[in-house]
């Protein structure tokens, strides 16, 4: 059918409505489609309230319609958007953000404000699926289970690509895909300290014994690497545990005017232009006696509000974050916390706890949910930031927040993703 696409959506699909035959009126959703062109699409998937439909041809383009960049973009998953200028990109995300906030009804938004930087070479992490016959390091295909497998990703920062290279090399004859499922490479800001990641269900001795032969030949490729980990987690709700490991377990990543430690199984932001600006809306210009950094990761934020504050208390629960957090805050008396921030945040209701100044959340996709809204909106600290990586639950949780009493300030879309549907959000509410 032909469809006329009215928008972009969150997830990297255009939004039509079908004009003709038994589906006139009903939503569709066409991946590939940029928002204004007149497109021939056939349906894949017929659902009640919509369907989705897969691009056949693009009979007007839009005048940002570009030529992609990577040859293996379309049945690769992980880019939806390089098929549209970058300007354009920004513009996309930034309408799906507003139009997510504006369906929460909140009230008196802001202006969002945008920030964007080199939109290639930009991602410090990349993490693929080790196939074993033939070998091959692939990335999932879009809509599927299925894989692609690669050479070359120009989202990845330069030395993550001489990685994939170097691995697809000598991965068959050092048998990876009897050692790992999956392999994930990351590199620090200054690209010259590498860390890789094998990732793997059950784990055998020769698999621990296969690492350390492995990283040695793929270090003598690649002189920046500096070490090796074997994960495992026997099923999907248990957390990965390093088996074994080669080399250092840690490298040195510099942001915002600070060294941190960054180990293998650490969680870390994978923009490399942009982790300084992201830590300077968070943080810059904020004072006070006491703020907590809640999720904290490796304590990209925390370190930073130890210049503004007299007491900074960073939580988080991850074991090996958790581990680099302490690491980070060694040395300073603010205190590092191994706990879930629901916990953290339970532990103090009713008690008489002095209200932070300041607190940073920066939650997985899930958001805050509603207990944790519940619990921060009692103990009502001045002003809170929320770092955000999804629209839907942001929205959520600005709603709570607004409802008990916060007011936004401002509201800053930080492109982490180019070429992707993902966006990240710094957004800064003030109490009263």
């Amino acid at each position: 059918m032909k469809l006329r696409i009215e928008k972009a959506i969150y997830g990297g699909a255009g939004l039509a409505r079908a004009t003709e035959g038994p589906l006139a009126g009903k939503t569709v959703f066409v991946p590939l489609a940029l928002p204004g062109e007149l497109v021939a699409a056939r349906i894949v998937d017929d659902r009640r309230s919509f369907a989705q439909a897969e691009l056949d041809q693009v009979l007007e383009a839009a005048p940002a319609r570009t030529t992609p960049a990577c040859p293996y973009f379309g049945a690769c998953g992980g880019c939806q958007y390089q098929h549209a200028t970058y300007a354009n990109q920004v513009e996309m995300k930034a309408a799906i953000l507003r139009e997510t906030l504006e369906r929460a009804h909140l009230e008196e938004m802001p202006p969002i404000t945008t920030v964007h930087a080199d939109p290639w070479r930009y991602r410090n992490r990349i993490r693929l699926v080790v196939e074993k016959a033939p070998f091959a390091l692939s990335y999932r295909e879009r809509r599927s289970h299925a894989t692609v497998a690669v050479n070359q990703c120009p989202i990845a920062a330069p030395l993550l690509e001489r990685a994939l290279r170097a691995t697809n090399s000598l991965g068959a004859k050092m048998h990876l895909a009897a050692i790992c499922d999956e392999i994930e490479f990351f590199t620090n800001s200054a690209q010259d300290q590498l860390l890789i990641s094998l990732h793997a269900g059950r784990v055998g001795r020769s698999a621990t014994d296969g690492l350390g032969q492995f990283a040695q030949a793929l270090g003598s490729e690649l002189p920046e690497l500096r070490g090796a980990g074997l994960f495992s987690a026997e099923t999907a709700r248990q957390p990965s545990r390093m088996l074994a490991h080669w080399g250092e377990p840690s490298l040195q990543y510099a942001a915002a005017g600070s060294e941190y430690r960054v180990s293998l199984g650490s969680f870390f932001q994978v923009n490399r232009f942009l982790v300084d600006t992201l830590v300077e809306l968070a943080t810059e210009g904020r004072k006070g006696g006491i703020a907590w950094d809640l999720y904290a990761g490796v304590g990209l934020f925390a370190r930073a509000l130890t210049a503004g504050f007299g007491q900074v208390v960073a939580v988080e629960a991850a074991p090996y974050s958790s581990a680099d957090l302490r690491v980070n805050l060694a040395g300073t008396s603010h205190k590092a916390v191994q706990e879930n921030t629901l916990d953290f945040l339970r532990q103090r209701r009713g008690a008489s706890v002095t209200a932070p100044d300041l607190v940073v959340v920066d939650p997985p996709r899930a958001g805050l949910g509603n207990e944790v809204t519940t619990l921060l909106t009692a103990i009502a600290p001045a002003q809170v930031v929320c770092v955000s990586c999804d629209p839907a639950t942001l929205s959520r949780d600005l709603h709570a927040l607004i409802q008990s009493g916060y007011h936004l300030q401002n509201i800053t879309l930080v492109d982490l993703f180019p070429q992707t549907f993902h966006l990240e959000s710094v957004t800064v509410l003030v109490r009263g």
